[in-house]
């Protein structure tokens, strides 16, 4: 005969629910949305406008401390917002433990290696100019 537990379902689970972590995951994704709703309009009126002026005129604007600080705003809210969608992708849709820990370091590296080009460059023709 097969001992059944008198444990209540709630009880069952108790112990094994949230860990703390998707609210904080949750406000950091709508945050960067909302960030990036304000900045990208910004930045592709600014670039439009750049554009428009040729070479000499794009370079003028990157060098603008302004526009320079604009840009990697833009950047960094942008790859860390990528960081944060992949992350869930990652999560919800690789089974393997193995395969999931490389994918969500290697999702960091790479988010983290995009933003230090994006800022390498844009600092490099801001003191350049």
């Amino acid at each position: 005969m097969s001992q059944q537990s008198i444990r209540t379902p709630m009880g069952k689970v108790r112990g094994l629910g949230s860990a703390k972590e998707g609210a904080n995951h949750f406000i950091a994704q709508r945050v960067t949305a909302v960030a990036l709703v304000v900045l990208v309009p910004v930045i592709l009126f600014f670039l439009i406008k750049a554009t428009q002026g040729g070479y000499a005129t794009a370079l003028a604007f990157v060098a603008n401390p302004f526009f320079a600080i604009v840009l990697l705003l833009t950047c960094g809210a942008a790859f860390y917002h990528m960081r944060l969608g992949m992350q869930v992708v990652i999560e919800d849709y690789i089974a393997k433990h193995s395969t999931r820990i490389i994918l969500l370091m290697l999702n960091t590296f790479v988010s983290v290696a995009l933003f230090a080009a994006a800022a390498y460059s844009i600092i490099r023709v801001g003191l350049s100019a």
